[in-house]
């Protein structure tokens, strides 16, 4: 296996007759481009396979145990919610000893440790080692946006961040199928050792194909320096409502995604383990949404590619509500669909937005993001238990009420700003 490089800096100025020429950022077309895209890629799917790994086994989880849909949330809750705490320390670390090594470390540890997952003897074991798997993986994403934003030309940019997000839905997507599946032959174990092999499989090709970092400049680990820029992320009100958007389109997910699997078991439909694992093969319009990101902001904008998303997930927790599975079915579609597109759009304006800082800037929306993911999860667990899947959609829908009112207030305060540059401009 050749060694991976960890992103050491490396000197750009102007090409001599007697020197290399200088290396040109990463686009479509080129040979660097599609192996960072396809590490990436690997990445993604084995972050989000590992991360939300319990997640269509919770029926399985809560019989095994013999505890409830809330307590059995937690298996989910407490990875999503560590991945939010340690993913600003470790982007911090990440701007000093890079963001390939960064990846690499957290890769590793991520697997290693969902290797162990599924022999825990009890519930409480699970949520601990689900909480450290979480707090591993933290290190995946932002250092990921920070390396694209680093490598990738401007123009790529959300094109390269939507693949990564493909994988993402394609990991989403294909642990829950193996899981189900593996589940249903062997018990809930089986279905988790069975993502930990997958992932391992992942780690490998990440290892082999990422390129070395290029662009990438180490920064001293200076705290204060890390709060001053945190702090500055956080004056910034387009940030500020872009990490609320995240959030708030995560609190959708996840509590769509958490308690489907318990609606889906229970009468009137009383679906198999397996088949419940397939219904997340959903996950491959997630794959096209977020992929089309970039096409959909440069004809609608980026608020107009907001609002397309937001109304394609609202329509679809509606269509959710009905009792026939076909309707549910097609409601996931649109729910899946809206969710990524608008999480693709978001998480590419952030590494846009950040001139400075861009792991931090990252690092807080992931921050935001699983935050959501974690809440989501466990009130819509909740509101399944006291009132059933209505409760649930109706939680999501204050979800995508609040990214509506975020987007509307955005396209306000950019019309305000406008006509104050004209006044001041007319003075």
């Amino acid at each position: 296996m050749p060694p991976v490089h960890t992103g050491a800096p490396v000197t750009t100025g102007a090409s001599t007759p007697s020197s290399p020429a200088a290396p040109e950022a990463h686009a479509p077309g080129r040979p660097g481009y599609r192996r960072m895209s396809l590490a990436l890629f690997a990445a993604g799917l084995a972050t989000f396979a590992l991360l939300y790994s319990t997640q269509a086994l919770l029926p399985a989880i809560s019989d095994g145990f013999g505890v409830t849909a809330g307590q059995a949330s937690w298996t989910v809750s407490a990875a999503t919610g560590a991945l939010a705490l340690f993913v600003l320390p470790l982007s911090a670390l990440s701007e000093r000893f890079g963001r390939t090594r960064m990846m690499t470390v957290s890769m590793l540890v991520a697997v290693g440790v969902g290797l162990l997952v599924p022999f825990a003897p009890n519930l409480e074991w699970l949520v601990v080692l689900r909480a450290v798997q979480g707090a591993a993986i933290a290190g995946i994403p932002a250092s990921a946006m920070a390396y694209l934003a680093e490598e990738v030309k401007p123009k790529a940019l959300v094109g390269a961040i939507g693949l990564f997000v493909a994988g993402n839905s394609i990991g989403g997507m294909s642990g829950r199928l193996v899981t189900g599946w593996a589940a249903q032959a062997w018990g809930w174990r089986g279905g988790l050792l069975a993502v930990g092999v997958m992932a391992l499989g992942c780690a490998a090709a990440f290892l082999v194909l990422l390129p070395r970092a290029r662009f990438f400049r180490p920064a001293s680990l200076n705290p204060r320096a890390v709060g001053r820029t945190v702090a500055g992320h956080l004056r910034d009100p387009l940030l500020l409502r872009l990490y609320g958007i995240g959030a708030l389109f995560m609190t959708v997910f996840g509590a769509v995604y958490t308690v489907i699997g318990y609606r889906l078991v229970d009468e009137p439909f009383s679906l198999g383990q397996g088949v419940i694992g397939s219904i997340f093969l959903i996950y491959l319009v997630g794959t096209v949404s977020s992929a089309a990101a970039g096409q959909l902001v440069a004809r609608a904008g980026r608020r107009g590619a907001l609002y397309l998303a937001v109304t394609t997930t609202a329509l679809g927790l509606l269509l959710s509500l009905a009792d026939s599975l076909a309707a549910i079915l097609v409601g996931l579609v649109l729910i899946t669909a809206g969710f990524f597109a608008g999480h693709a759009v978001a998480s590419a304006a952030v590494s846009r937005t950040a001139t400075s800082g861009r792991a931090q800037a990252s690092a807080l929306y992931q921050s935001a993001y699983y935050l959501g993911s974690s809440a989501g999860g466990t009130l819509g667990a909740l509101a399944y238990h006291l009132a059933g899947w209505a409760a649930t959609v109706g939680i999501a829908l204050l979800a995508v009420l609040g990214v509506v009112s975020i987007t509307l207030y955005g396209s306000h305060a950019a019309r305000a700003e406008r006509r104050h540059g004209s006044l001041a401009a007319a003075r």
